[in-house]
């Protein structure tokens, strides 16, 4: 059974690589003419996002629950919180340490970049505690705003382990919940490949082409590389920390996780690679109870990759404009695009409106974000990549911890 799903899952990260170089080749070569199939792409995605608020639900809840004794969350969620504000932290500063090496904005030419639509709005410790919690749980569940979700599941398991058996039910009833929606991750699957050749394809082709996505890659080189190392950086560090806190296999590890991170980067939200994340730590032998507390929860708050991306982002604005930004400001982008990167929604761009925070915060201006717009797309899914990574390192982290503390 396990040789079988192993092969199972090998075929289809094979199908994955074939099917992103396959949707690169037809959006270089076709280009415009590859957005008629935009729909099949979207029809993928749509269809994994559906499924995102009642896994959150049923996972969270028998993860909590299944914890037995609440006072054990105590140290699973504070084991979870800290290494996702650890790995966090550090990740915005590796994107200041490579934006100031690297100077990618320096020289940058401001052409006529668009200026931003998005709306500004400022954000203070207070809103961020207040969106723990939402006054209809319905409502919030509708407009996908998952951290009220999260809570109250926390909440409501964790009152559900006090009922002794009248609780029982009710945990039952989640548990198969839980194992239907996983089955149906399993055949939506099946239709993977052909969502990410096409969700590939469409985009170089909204784009222009591949002719023109190198021609806005090589005016942005500097930049790109700069982000690019940075991500790869982290992802080398994030994999060092597996090794040598669980002495696991790195590689065995990534090749389990081989299909969420394809589906991440051909995706661009980590929210709807959530059902292969969990699928996939679950096949790598990850305990029941730290997966599906740690996963949902990192899917909402751990946005690694996107933290170091608006650090490099910012500095690259700063220094096109010729604004030098001084160490104190800097530490104020550190602490600032750490707290946007934590209430970044896990959907596609969600960077580009967190970012608006932390150049307000250091008075950037806001038409700054118009450079970044012609190879956002492309980072977007490099970022969301390693957010998916972070997570799923994550769980293994915090399950060996857990098990050590005990």
């Amino acid at each position: 059974m396990i040789k079988s799903k192993s092969k199972s899952e090998s075929r289809l990260l094979m199908m994955m690589v074939v099917a992103i170089l396959a949707g690169g080749t037809a959006g270089y070569f076709w280009g415009d003419a590859m957005q008629s199939i935009a729909w099949v792409g979207e029809l993928f995605l749509t269809t994994l996002k559906m499924l995102i608020v009642p896994l959150i639900a049923a996972s969270v809840i028998t993860g909590v629950a299944g914890l037995g004794d609440v006072r054990h969350l105590g140290r699973m969620g504070g084991l979870s919180v800290a290494y996702y504000g650890c790995t966090t932290f550090i990740a915005v500063s590796i994107g200041l340490i490579m934006a100031n090496l690297w100077q990618p904005g320096v020289g940058a030419g401001l052409g006529d970049a668009a200026a931003p639509t998005h709306q500004l709005h400022d954000v203070g410790m207070s809103e961020l505690i207040l969106s723990l919690v939402h006054p209809n749980i319905i409502e919030a569940a509708a407009t996908m705003k998952l951290l009220p979700i999260i809570v109250f599941c926390i909440v409501f398991a964790a009152a559900l382990t006090t009922l002794g058996e009248t609780g029982k039910p009710v945990i039952r009833f989640f548990e198969g919940v839980n194992e239907a929606i996983m089955t149906m991750v399993g055949w939506i699957m099946f239709f993977a490949p052909i969502g990410v050749f096409a969700l590939i394809a469409s985009k170089l082709g909204q784009n222009g082409g591949g002719e023109a996505f190198l021609a806005q890659i090589q005016s942005l080189l500097v930049y790109v590389l700069t982000v690019i190392s940075g991500l790869l950086t982290h992802a080398f560090l994030l994999c060092t920390a597996l090794f040598i806190i669980t002495r696991r296999s790195v590689l065995d590890y990534l090749k389990h996780m081989g299909t969420a991170l394809m589906t991440a980067f051909s995706t661009a939200s980590s929210s709807a690679t959530l059902p292969l994340t969990m699928e996939g730590v679950k096949n790598a032998g990850v305990n029941d109870r730290a997966r599906r507390f740690v996963l949902p929860l990192g899917a909402t708050i751990n946005m690694d990759g996107t933290a170091l991306y608006e650090a490099v982002a910012v500095l690259f604005i700063a220094q096109a404009y010729g604004i030098d930004l001084s160490f104190t400001q800097q530490i104020l982008v550190l602490i600032t695009a750490t707290m946007a990167a934590i209430g970044a929604a896990g959907i596609p761009e969600a960077g580009l409106v967190t970012m608006v925070i932390v150049l307000e915060a250091v008075g950037l201006p806001l038409e700054g974000i118009g450079l970044l717009l012609a190879v956002d797309w492309f980072l977007d899914r490099c970022r969301t990549t390693v957010n998916v990574l972070g997570d799923s390192m994550g769980a293994a982290i915090v399950d060996h911890l857990d098990h050590k503390v005990k």
